[in-house]
C-alpha cells in the first residue's frame, strides 16, 4: 500500500475529515488532500505529527511494517 493511500485510511478510521487534520498540521485542507491523493510529498514534520496523533510508528505510516504493534 503507497503510504498516501495509508493517510486517507488513518484518518478516516480515526474519525477525522482533512480540514481537522489540516488544521493540526497547520496547513490547509487543500494541501493536505494533495499529501492523501499523492500529488505531493509528505513533508517529515508532518509525518512526525501524524505518528504523534494516531500513536503509531513512521513505519507503519510508510508502509514498510505491516501491523501497527
Amino acid at each position: 500500500m503507497d503510504y498516501y493511500k495509508r493517510l486517507k485510511e488513518l484518518r478516516i478510521e480515526n474519525g477525522y475529515t482533512q480540514q481537522q487534520i489540516a488544521f493540526i498540521l497547520h496547513t490547509r485542507q487543500e494541501q493536505y488532500s494533495k499529501y492523501e491523493s499523492g500529488k505531493r510529498e509528505l513533508p517529515i514534520r508532518h509525518l512526525i505529527t501524524l505518528c504523534c496523533l494516531y500513536k503509531i510508528s513512521s513505519d507503519y505510516i510508510l508502509g514498510i511494517e505491516k501491523f501497527v504493534r
